[in-house]
């Protein structure tokens, strides 16, 4: 299996086959509009305003599990991201990346990857704190921590990075890497 061979719903509700993308590089992202990591979308606009000619995507997946933290319907989520952040790159409709109704993407991103950690900066020591409060096991197991973790995927559709909300250093590097 790799990232092709799942569909995700577009904002409109329609599906779309990931094998649209196949051959680029892929950065697979669950957002929020109302975190602290919010801002982020300026930085992976720049990402993508920089490798997107190069064969690189952003997909956007907004998701309210973590502090509900990304309220609204899809179209006003778009309206936010586009009229603060200038976002260009496709955004997703709204979804569930833990749990029971988590999106097949997703099922298959977290069960083929680990937690790496969220590194020792103190933003990342805070939400290791926050995490702990409703996952004792966090360290251990390959749900989704919070907002913002990006996965990388090559051109051949198989997941070669795992990045957590507190990496975006490393995700420039980790991008170059599959171009």
């Amino acid at each position: 299996m790799n990232a092709y061979d799942f569909k995700v719903t577009q904002r409109d509700g329609s599906e779309l086959s990931l094998e649209t993308y196949k051959g680029k590089v892929l950065l697979v992202v669950n957002t929020a509009t109302g975190c602290g990591f919010t801002p982020q979308y300026q930085e992976l606009q720049q990402l993508y305003e920089e490798f997107s000619a190069q064969g690189f995507e952003i997909l956007d997946f907004p998701c309210n599990q973590f502090g509900a933290q990304a309220p609204g319907d899809n179209e006003e989520i778009h309206s936010f991201c586009t009229g603060r952040f200038g976002i260009t790159f496709p955004q997703f409709a709204k979804i569930d990346v833990n749990g029971e109704n988590a999106a097949p993407l997703y099922q298959w991103l977290t069960q083929n990857t680990e937690f790496g950690g969220f590194g020792r900066s103190p933003m990342a020591l805070m939400l290791a704190g926050v995490v702990k409060k409703t996952d004792k096991d966090y360290k251990s197991n390959g749900k989704i921590k919070w907002n913002f973790t990006k996965f990388l995927i090559d051109r051949k559709g198989e997941i070669v990075a795992r990045l957590e909300p507190t990496e975006m250093k490393k995700l420039r590097d980790a991008i170059q890497a599959c171009l």
